[in-house]
């Protein structure tokens, strides 16, 4: 939770702090942003890397995550910019995310000490906690400096905010010391071809793959909200309500995969996802309340994407013997490249259609946002569903194991 407030959120956040506070163009937080996401492809694996090859010093690494994240946080949001202000808020980013980097990578990649086994069940039941409360955290963060406007001299809530999370960093790191002192089962330096062998290689590509859509959706989701359906006052609300059904429903994911197995749920989840895409497209301008029970629907699906892949992926390399911190680096990267592959094929895109943010567009502009939107994410889960069809069985085999 305390690394998720600070993940999504302040990429919700920053272009309006920026703008607002800083005096910062868009285009010069595009570029800061740019900046931050390539230091990310090159430091993700070496920070999975040091995690396994210093492994003994798990509990160092997480307390210099979460100080960082600490410290990234309010030299961001609650200190005034001390030289140019460009230069101050890449610096504060990079800290904030190189923590977060981290953070994350050691708690997915300790999954195998945390766990009881390498078991498929034990991993989802260990997910289902860990994701909800990361959706939690964006929950939270989304929604921060709004409920702190009031401790605010400016109003907006910032300041707080970012002194809120780096108390909650702190508060995490004494509470969950405890994790950092269980023993990891001892394990393979990790290579390609025992990715490969031990199935992990494979649950890369399907994650890859089916976090795409999602990638597409999050990228043009103020574009459709404020410029497709026309209300953009419930950006906002309707953030909120998506990271809450995706956080309820993760504990319930994991255990009806663990009743009925991955491979019978993962197209079922995928299935209400390319639903909820469709309703989305068939959506007349001002539609609220359909657009609500979409995002509910949608929010469910990505509660399952989140549980099931990643304790799979543990849970495979676990069997294999295999160190995790270096997987889950690729894991992170994969994830972060989706992003970055989106917001470079389709923003392009709809600017070739003529399509312009906040200004009256064309019925052509409208409609490539559309089917950028809706119909290119039904395609690529369609392609999702097909790699889950043809995927070893004992990749994904969960049944036997949960029962």
């Amino acid at each position: 939770m305390a690394l998720a407030t600070a993940s999504i959120p302040i990429y919700i956040h920053l272009p309006s702090f920026a703008a607002s506070r800083l005096g910062l163009s868009l285009a010069e937080v595009g570029t800061i942003l740019l900046l931050i996401r390539m230091v990310d492809f090159l430091q993700d694996p070496l920070l999975g890397w040091m995690t396994d090859r210093w492994s003994h010093r798990i509990g160092r690494f997480a307390g210099m995550a979460l100080i960082a994240l600490s410290v990234g946080c309010v030299l961001v949001f609650a200190i005034e910019p001390l030289g140019p202000t460009a230069l101050w808020l890449t610096a504060g980013l990079l800290v904030t995310f190189t923590g977060y980097s981290l953070g994350t990578i050691l708690l997915y990649g300790q999954s195998a000490a945390f766990a009881a086994t390498a078991q498929p069940g034990e991993q989802l039941g260990l997910a289902g906690v860990r994701e909800m409360g990361i959706l939690i955290g964006v929950t939270l963060g989304a929604a921060g400096p709004a409920l702190l406007s009031g401790l605010s001299a400016s109003g907006d809530g910032y300041a707080p905010f970012g002194v809120a999370i780096a108390l909650l960093a702190l508060i995490a790191l004494l509470i969950a010391r405890p994790l950092w002192s269980k023993a990891s089962p001892a394990s393979l330096r990790l290579n390609w071809s025992g990715l490969i062998g031990s199935g992990a290689g494979w649950l890369l590509i399907l994650a890859f793959v089916n976090n795409l859509p999602v990638a597409v959706t999050s990228t043009l989701f103020l574009f459709f909200v404020e410029d497709r359906l026309g209300v953009p006052g419930f950006a906002g609300p309707f953030l909120i309500l998506f990271f809450v059904a995706a956080g309820a429903s993760a504990p319930v994911w994991s255990r009806v995969t663990q009743r009925f197995g991955a491979r019978r749920v993962l197209p079922v989840s995928m299935t209400v996802a390319i639903a909820s895409f469709i309703g989305a497209f068939l959506l007349p301008a001002g539609a609220t309340a359909p657009f609500a029970v979409i995002c509910l629907a949608s929010g469910v699906a990505l509660g399952a994407d989140m549980v099931i892949l990643s304790a799979l992926f543990a849970a495979n390399l676990q069997r294999a013997g295999l160190q995790a911190g270096q997987a889950f680096g690729l894991w992170n990267f994969s994830s972060k490249a989706t992003l970055a592959i989106a917001a470079g094929v389709v923003l392009p895109t709809l600017q070739f259609y003529g399509f312009r943010p906040g200004e009256a567009n064309t019925a052509e502009a409208l409609q490539a946002l559309n089917l950028s939107y809706a119909i290119l994410p039904c395609a690529l889960k369609i392609a999702a569903i097909a790699l889950v069809l043809i995927i070893p069985r004992r990749i994904l085999d969960t049944e036997t194991e949960g029962r």
